[in-house]
């Protein structure tokens, strides 16, 4: 889900119309507070600006990276898993719940804000076509499912979530989202330090979808992970560079509403091998890049042959992934063993010399014995089947944008340290230009 150093983040499916069981339904639920106006597009930012957020973590030893998105009036701060793999955004409810998330501070508490099930949102994310409520104005609830079997149930509700727009504008936008009070985590792993999940896919229930119905933004996101840490994201295309980008399309078949590319061919060191036809999901919540177990086989025999003569011999003492490596002293960074470990690239046959680099970088770690591990893994021991997943680990330094307009992926190298402005980058730290993680205050 994400949320764990091995979680696999995308949401398997919506379920809605549980038993309604949450306390703080009303009858005012879904109406806005009367002391705040909610923000209307206007015509000088239609669809004309993007938000940007800065992004906390790493792939390893944290194993996620989170953005800071502040809700309500006055706002509050909460830390989100970001996930290119799920619709749904959720936040920790301050209710009885099991598996609740941490830390405890960072709970949301509705006010006669809940989403019922007369709202068009509910019933665009009931998958059925029997109705998710037997009345109009019960709560709509939601339970999201993730190919980790992570889990979280709640209830829908709508509130105010400020953001400070690349063109200077400030709104205030209501937009709905998860509060939930039942999750589960997979794994041996205790509950992560995240408030929740921040869904950044292409269905109506995600927060980028509801701001572009608003006319705010373009259906467009972006990230950019770098490998020392951090980076940012993005809703909108202000920041897409007007040239350079290597763009495919996405799978128009996915029922799932990923963001899929496909057929691709593994090449390695420059040449083709015998991996072939991957159709792959973009995946920020998985920390991991995952193959099904024909071609992760495929991957692991042509780096093991490759490595023979050498001086590294396996780690097997090591746990941190299943495949490790140690050499004759520990190693303190990818540098000391790139020149080990050629560079792989998937090639995307759709659209002629569309290729995702991935170096060394983009599929190894250091672990802290000093030694490094293949950042490639098993779909099939994780329950993927035939599922092929690009996380975290091969997005670092590039930036991914997901232009659901064009219905397309695209990717350049970049500099995830700085945030660009158009064509040009700043030289400072960008957290005061365009981050849109603070408060915003009512006289503005």
């Amino acid at each position: 889900m994400g949320v764990k150093i091995e979680g696999i983040a995308f949401t398997v499916l919506f379920f809605l119309g549980l038993c309604p069981i949450f306390p703080l339904c009303s009858s005012a639920a879904n109406q806005p507070r009367n002391s705040i106006k909610p923000t209307h597009p206007t015509s000088a930012n239609r669809l004309g600006s993007s938000a940007v957020f800065q992004v906390q973590g790493n792939v390893y030893p944290l194993g996620y990276y989170t953005v800071s998105l502040n809700i309500g009036y006055p706002s509050k701060t909460f830390d989100l898993d970001i996930d290119s793999g799920s619709d749904l955004t959720w936040v920790q409810c301050d209710a009885p719940c099991q598996g609740c998330t941490k830390p405890r501070d960072e709970l949301y508490k509705p006010n006669n804000n809940v989403v019922q099930c007369s709202d068009q949102l509910c019933s665009r994310i009931h998958l059925s076509t029997s109705s998710p409520c037997s009345a109009p104005d019960e709560q709509c609830d939601y339970e999201v499912e993730y190919a980790d079997n992570g889990a979280s149930l709640g209830v829908l509700v709508r509130d105010f979530i400020p953001l400070q727009l690349t063109n200077g504008s400030v709104i205030r936008p209501q937009i709905a989202f998860g509060c939930g009070y039942d999750q589960k985590f997979s794994g041996p792993t205790s509950p992560p330090s995240t408030a929740g999940v921040l869904g950044l896919g292409s269905s109506k229930a995600s927060i980028l979808s509801q701001l572009h119905s608003l006319g705010l933004t373009r259906n467009v996101v972006g990230h950019c992970l770098s490998g020392q840490g951090g980076g940012y994201l993005f809703f909108g295309d202000d920041l897409i560079p007007s040239s350079g980008v290597v763009w495919t399309p996405m799978l128009s078949s996915s029922s799932e509403m990923r963001y899929s590319s496909g057929p691709a061919e593994l090449f390695f060191n420059g040449k083709p091998s015998n991996v072939k036809g991957l159709e792959v999901i973009f995946d920020s919540g998985s920390s991991y890049t995952y193959f099904n177990s024909k071609a992760y086989q495929g991957v692991v025999d042509l780096v093991v042959n490759d490595l023979k003569g050498s001086q590294l011999t396996r780690a097997t003492e090591d746990p941190s992934l299943p495949i490790c490596w140690k050499g004759t002293k520990p190693f303190k960074s990818l540098r000391d063993v790139k020149s080990y470990f050629k560079p792989l690239s998937l090639s995307f046959t759709k659209r002629k010399n569309v290729q995702l680099p991935l170096p060394p970088e983009a599929y190894l770690i250091i672990t802290k014995h000093g030694n490094v591990c293949l950042g490639i893994l098993n779909g099939d021991e994780v329950g993927l089947e035939d599922l092929n997943i690009i996380g975290d680990i091969s997005l670092q330094d590039k930036m991914l944008i997901y232009d659901n307009e064009k219905q397309q992926i695209g990717w350049v190298s970049s500099n995830c340290d700085r945030l660009p402005n158009e064509d040009r980058e700043f030289d400072d730290d960008f957290s005061l230009p365009y981050a849109a993680n603070f408060d915003i205050l009512a006289d503005r």
